[in-house]
This record gives C-alpha cells, structure tokens and sequence, in this order.
C-alpha cells in the first residue's frame, strides 16, 4: 500500500482528496494535517510514501514544508497540490525536491496517478498544471527568458531526435504511458528513454525536464 499525508487547512478539501484516493486499492491516506508543521511532524510519525502538500497554509507553507521534509522524512516523496499555479511557485517546487505540481481542480484519476508516480519514484506534472505554466511564461519574452530559452536549447543538444521527441511529450505533462500511445511506444520503454533523458539532462526529475523542454519552446508553442 503507498501510505499518504494529506495537508491542507481546508477540512473539506482534504475530505475530498481523501475520498479520491480511498477509491484506489492501492492508496491509503493514513494521516492529515492542518498546516506545514504538523505536516512535518506526521510525515516523520507515520513513515509515509508520499506528501500532498498546499502551499497557503498557516503555521508553516507547503514550499517550506516541502524544504525540510528531506531532513524529516528522507523516504517521502511530495506533490505540490494548489489553486495557485504562479510559475515561481512551480519553480521552487521543483528545484526543492516536488515531485508534482497539480491544481486543486486537477482530475481525480491525474491525482492518483500522480500519487502512483510519486511513490514509484518518478515525478508527475499535469497537462492542466503545465498548460497553467506554459500561461504564466507566455506574458512576454523578457530577456531573462530569452537567456533561459538560449541555456536550455544548448542543454538539449545532447539528446538524440527520438529523446527529443519523448522529451516534448514530457513538456506537455503526458505520463509514460500516454506518452507511450502517442509515438507507438511501450510504457516500459518509454521509461527508460526518460531515465536516459534525465541523466543527460542533469535533471532529477520529469518535472524539471518538463519545464526545460518548454523553456526550450520543443514542438514550437502550443
């Protein structure tokens, strides 16, 4: 069973999340938190598999949450789970550790996929939580976007045409095994090019390789 810790200061919706989840016969949600602190505190209590993690709540936030739990629960993995999709909240989710990002409007069957992901040790970013990124970084291409855009398209000279292609599935939030279905390919062999295309990458995880493949603008805009 993958044991998760639902945080979040809205009671109904961790109920609801709860519910979702309860749903999978592999999932069980054995604790929940009001705030960032008891969030830790739980997370290290019931040796949980994964964090669903809100970012505005009291005490503590979900992204300082999310910085400590490395030091309280190494074996947790977390998923960033918000109405609010600003790309530097997205940002510091992954470059602190997340292993998703998904808006609270997110499909029930996205969440427990995600929350599968997580605890499988891969990283899980929606196509709805990615088309919401991809609509915070289309404001305008400022000229620091334009150098991430230049950085990340020189990183992506390393992978060949078919990673290439996987790689933009991965921008556009598909899991493994959607991803599979678009190009005629097994979801195990997908997977690999994925764990290929990290370590080339330098990335540690889909997420981060996610939002590389966009900063790159792979496939054009969508």
């Amino acid at each position: 069973m993958i044991r998760v810790l639902v945080a979040d200061d809205e009671p109904l919706i961790r109920a609801g999340i709860r519910m979702i989840l309860g749903s999978a016969d592999d999932i069980e949600v054995v604790a929940e938190a009001a705030d960032g602190r008891e969030a830790l505190d739980l997370a290290r209590a019931h040796r949980v598999d994964v964090v669903l993690l809100d970012i505005q709540m009291p005490v503590m936030d979900g992204l300082t949450a999310l910085r400590e739990l490395g030091r309280v629960a190494p074996g947790a993995r977390a998923i960033i789970l918000t109405t609010f999709g600003e790309r530097e909240n997205v940002l510091r989710a992954v470059t602190e550790g997340g292993a998703g990002f998904l808006l609270k409007d997110t499909a029930p069957n996205e969440l427990i996929q995600a929350v599968r992901a997580a605890a499988g040790g891969n990283a899980f970013l929606s196509p709805a939580a990615t088309r919401h990124i991809v609509d915070s970084l289309a404001s305008g291409r400022s000229a620091s976007a334009a150098a991430r855009g230049a950085e990340a398209r020189r990183r992506l000279e390393v992978l060949t045409g078919r990673e290439l292609e996987v790689l933009e599935l991965l921008g556009e939030g598909l899991s493994n095994a959607d991803a599979g279905a678009r190009i005629h390919m097994s979801e195990a062999t997908v997977k690999t090019y994925v764990s290929r295309i990290l370590a080339k990458l330098g990335c540690e995880n889909r997420v981060q390789a996610a939002l590389l493949a966009r900063d790159a603008e792979l496939g054009g805009r969508n």
